[in-house]
């Protein structure tokens, strides 16, 4: 399973980017291969339709799940339409080193 998580940041002591369409960076997880990729965020000084620009830049990745703090009201329909799961978690000061071990379990 691939999963998209958003970062403030391109390494594991980054924490959780808390904004989905305006994240600085997305990390890629593979949990069977545990591969992982930093993506830089290339939409986030977009002026419109940043969210929906996001869930194309994770899809193509073919991430199944997105962990974000939070997402745009647009942004379920869309990711429903793509069977991909939305994953909010309130928790800034989550690094994403955590929230990959927690994957792991």
């Amino acid at each position: 399973m691939r999963v998209a998580i958003t970062s403030t940041g391109n390494t594991l002591e980054s924490t959780l980017d808390q904004r989905f369409g305006r994240c600085a960076y997305f990390v890629i997880y593979d949990t069977e291969t545990k591969a992982l990729e930093f993506l830089p965020n290339p939409n986030r000084e977009k002026e419109k339709e940043i969210g929906p620009a996001a869930v194309h830049l994770v899809a193509y990745r073919k991430a199944t799940k997105i962990i974000s703090g939070e997402f745009g009201i647009k942004i379920k329909p869309l990711l429903d339409s793509l069977k991909i799961q939305m994953i909010v978690l309130k928790d800034p000061k989550k690094k994403i080193g955590q929230i990959i071990e927690m994957l792991n379990h």
